[in-house]
């Protein structure tokens, strides 16, 4: 006997279905209490499915409705449903697929495949051989269902049906849907292609098992009339150039010139999977060859597509000029931040600190944070810049000109936009161009079009190192005046972006804005009063930016008035759960580090809001992990920039923060922290620890006992960061104990020495374990010079680019203590110790002598005749650099 309604139950679901599609708040939290009241009937279910299938009486958007609060049920609790009930939805799903609603179709295809994804593929053996059979049905209605459906399944499970436990469906499938790409319905057509498509990146077999027939279909297609047909096979070969390259060569030629065309397609959709394209084909190896013939069609076609669309412009006012800047932001306007913790690093030869390259360069539109064609060809264009590098102007020159004097705006702005985006590429061959166009780009900052200002601000950061290698008035005061003034721009927009260039601006002139350090500081700290919510959190990234570049040239009694008032202010007036903390905290940091003692007057309260935080974070941590269904999961980033900031703290104040860490719990906090599972959070502690050894060891000592061991277990390269910050702390603390450092060094050095010998290892985490194992040899020799030989040749070559600095002092001081107890050790790899010692440009004399000692003591060990021979092999530089200094 079939299930049937009850009619005055079913007048109760559907006044339900009713009342939610109304907009009152009071009727939907009603709508939610009974719907929890309903959900303990077993068959209230069953009346849903009834509705969406059977009841045609009823209007499409209730019944879709009653399907889609029937998908969430599956969603929460499927696995209550009685079995009677999941046989009847199941088989009603299936026997009402080909509904002649295509809203209903499509409702019942999200019903199949929520049911599918709840593990029940397996229990569900029918479901795929009978949609598949129904794709062979005479009504259009059954299969376009059937079809929606598999498409669906495909994109949910496709892992699934490429593996063992359903007997390897796809087998079937795939030829299945291969044939459809030729039906007579474009809409057929087009979720046919997209079936396949699940199944290109993850290689399965029963694809590359008909490659060359899928291949061939998708050829055929290349001149369909149907945009969502024509989307699907660029995003096909897109795909496939990055799995298949292989297949598609032979045909590179007529792909690429049919992706020229689709790129400029008239329907966005397609332009956009098309420029997707140029994207991926510059990441393969084959790209410069495949495409040098095609650069005099493509430049002007993506040139083209970076203009603003009309849409653009109405959704970013383009066209009404307006001041905006009074207006505060929408909350969701405001993207989240993610703190980056701290890692500490070493200076290098060649200036500056070896940063990671920022990923985040191309955020010239972000409030359209949409992918769209502008983005991707702006992308594009600069990724072949960089394959193309010069070779890329020949075709951009002669456009760029007509682009950047234009009197239309729009071509305006996407001729800067161009400039920037071949900046990396093409920098070399730019060079004679960039003097008369700096002063047009720095006029377009006061253009009336604010979408101008802003993409100018942009571009020009992206030639800021060049602007600063450049005598400083004629670049780089006219720059920063007129970029000091966009910060104080009327428009937001205009504001974030010229926020965002300046702070690029000050990354790379560092000490060369000393001397405009009032006239910045006065700027910002306007600024403070006038940006709302949103750019506020980019200003404190400006500030920080500037204390870390200009350093202690901050520290001037006029600078920190301007400075500190409005930050301390800002400080006093979030509380310790508002998000906004963790700029503001990250900028206090830097600004502390800078202004070294000149931060003391503001250094108390300051510390003591950061213990507090640690504090409160592990207490709710702690609470959680005991009763996690009454406690929330504290947000750890709060306890994370805490640490970071007590490490500036440390940094700046030096031994001054003496009494701050003697009035608190700090040592104690830091011992929980360094045990946290998330390795973030160990990563501060550690940094923390090595700050706070250097500034006040007294207060450390009495726990090393208790910290070593767990240093030593964080010597786990997996995690590249923590590894290195407890490495970078395990030397600082050598340093402090000396000889007492004894019985802990069998806890690390064999962690030490193995990760300096494996290969990949990244340079900073290589550099600081050699200045960590020189540092263990320097004050206990007798233990760590047996193992010399293990590592004396991976130590030299990633020590030879440091700069001459104190760590690196106190790591060969060691290494020669160490050849002094070991002198075999070193035999075997003396060249590279060699190379080792002519990398030090002006070591200390002490040192110099025993550089002097141990040179000399092996020629004489091995004879005036070996010795020749042996620095026969040496490069003509090492040669006479040892020579001059050494005499040998």
């Amino acid at each position: 006997m079939e299930w049937q309604p009850d009619e005055q139950g079913l007048q109760q679901v559907l006044q339900l279905l009713k009342d939610s599609q109304s907009p009152d708040t009071a009727t939907q939290r009603a709508v939610q209490e009974k719907l929890e009241q309903l959900n303990q009937f077993p068959d209230f279910n069953n009346y849903l499915i009834f509705v969406l299938t059977s009841l045609k009486s009823e209007d499409e958007p209730t019944r879709s409705l009653s399907g889609l609060i029937l998908k969430n049920n599956v969603k929460a609790h499927y696995q209550n449903f009685p079995p009677l009930v999941a046989d009847f939805i199941k088989r009603e799903c299936l026997n009402n697929i080909g509904d002649p609603s295509p809203l209903i179709r499509a409702t019942i295809g999200i019903l199949i495949t929520t049911i599918a994804s709840k593990g029940e593929l397996q229990t569900w053996p029918e479901l795929l051989p009978q949609l598949c059979n129904l794709l062979n049905s005479e009504d259009y209605n059954t299969c376009e269902g059937s079809f929606g459906a598999l498409q669906k399944i495909c994109e949910d499970s496709s892992e699934l049906l490429d593996s063992d436990a359903l007997n390897r469906p796809l087998n079937i499938m795939i030829p299945k849907f291969l044939q459809f790409f030729k039906h007579c319905s474009p809409k057929i057509r087009s979720h046919a292609i997209a079936c396949v498509n699940q199944f290109i990146i993850s290689r399965a077999q029963a694809l590359m098992d008909h490659i060359d027939t899928f291949i061939e279909s998708l050829f055929a297609l290349a001149g369909d009339e149907d945009c969502e047909v024509r989307k699907n096979v660029c995003r096909a070969l897109v795909m496939l150039l990055e799995v298949r390259i292989d297949r598609l060569i032979p045909h590179m030629h007529s792909i690429i010139q049919y992706m020229l065309q689709r790129t400029q397609d008239p329907d966005e959709n397609v332009s956009l999977e098309a420029c997707e394209f140029w994207l991926t084909l510059a990441e393969q190896p084959i790209c410069k060859e495949a495409l040098s013939g095609h650069l005099v069609q493509l430049i002007p076609i993506l040139v083209n597509g970076m203009k603003y669309s009309e849409i653009d412009i109405i959704l970013l006012k383009g066209d009404v000029e307006e001041e905006d800047d009074t207006v505060p932001d929408s909350e969701q306007d405001i993207k989240p931040r993610f703190h980056k913790s701290r890692t500490v690093t070493l200076q290098h030869e060649g200036g500056g600190e070896e940063g990671e390259e920022d990923e985040d360069e191309d955020d010239d539109d972000d409030t359209l944070s949409d992918w769209n064609l502008r983005k991707c060809s702006a992308a594009a264009l600069d990724v072949l810049a960089n394959v193309f590098r010069d070779e890329l102007l020949p075709h951009l020159l002669p456009l760029l000109k007509g682009l950047l004097f234009h009197p239309d705006w729009v071509v305006k702005e996407s001729g800067i936009l161009v400039l920037g985006a071949i900046a990396e590429g093409c920098m070399q061959g730019m060079v004679p161009y960039l003097p008369e166009l700096m002063p047009h780009l720095i006029q377009c900052l006061c253009d009336k079009k604010a979408l101008v200002r802003s993409i100018a601000c942009w571009t020009l950061s992206r030639y800021a190192h060049w602007v600063v290698s450049q005598p400083p008035d004629s670049h780089l005061k006219p720059l920063m005046t007129e970029l000091l003034k966009r910060i104080l721009d009327g428009n937001k927009r205009v504001q974030e972006a010229a926020c965002s260039a300046f702070a690029t601006l000050e990354e790379e002139a560092c000490t060369e804005l000393v001397p405009y350090l009032s006239f910045i500081l006065d700027t910002l700290v306007f600024a403070f009063g006038k940006y709302q919510h949103k750019n506020l959190l980019i200003l404190y990234d400006a500030i920080g930016t500037l204390a870390d570049s200009v350093g202690h040239h901050l520290n001037q009694p006029e600078y920190i008035e301007k400075l500190m008032p409005p930050l301390i202010a800002k400080w006093n007036e979030l509380k310790d759960e508002d998000k906004d903390l963790f700029p503001l905290l990250e900028c206090l940091s830097s600004v502390a580090t800078a202004l070294q003692n000149g931060f003391l007057p503001y250094c108390e309260p300051v510390y003591q809001r950061c213990v507090t935080l640690v504090q409160k974070t592990l207490a709710q941590a702690m609470m959680y992990s005991q009763q996690p269904e009454q406690y929330e999961a504290p947000d750890k980033d709060f306890m994370i920039v805490a640490l970071d900031l007590l490490s500036g703290l440390a940094e700046g104040l030096g031994g001054h923060v003496d009494q701050l860490v003697a009035r608190s719990n700090i040592m104690t906090l830091l011992f929980q922290c360094m045990q946290d599972t998330m390795p973030e959070v160990r990563q501060s502690s550690f940094a923390l620890l090595g700050d706070l050894t250097k500034a006040c060891f007294p207060h450390v000592k009495p726990c090393i006992a208790e910290f070593m061991p767990i240093l030593g277990t964080n010597l786990n390269p997996e995690f590249i960061s923590v590894c290195n910050n407890a490495t970078w702390a395990i030397g600082e603390i050598c340093m402090q104990m000396g000889v007492e450092m004894q019985p802990y060094v069998s806890m690390v050095l064999n962690q030490l020495v193995e990760i300096i010998n494996r290969p990949n290892t990244p340079k900073t985490l290589l550099e600081n374990t050699a200045i960590t194992i020189g540092r263990l040899g320097y004050v206990c020799p007798q233990e760590v010079a047996p193992m010399l030989q293990q590592f004396i040749r991976p130590w030299c070559t990633s020590l030879r680019n440091i700069r001459d600095n104190e760590e690196k002092d106190s790591a060969f001081r060691g290494i020669c203590m160490m050849i002094g107890v070991n002198p075999g050790g070193v035999v075997q790899d003396f060249i590279f110790f060699c190379d080792a010692v002519a990398s030090w440009v002006t070591p200390k004399d002490d040192l110099r002598d025993m550089f002097y000692k141990i040179l000399h003591g092996f020629k004489d060990q091995v004879g005036e005749e070996n010795w020749q021979q042996f620095s026969e092999q040496f490069p003509p530089q090492l040669k006479e650099r040892l020579s001059v200094c050494y005499g040998v």
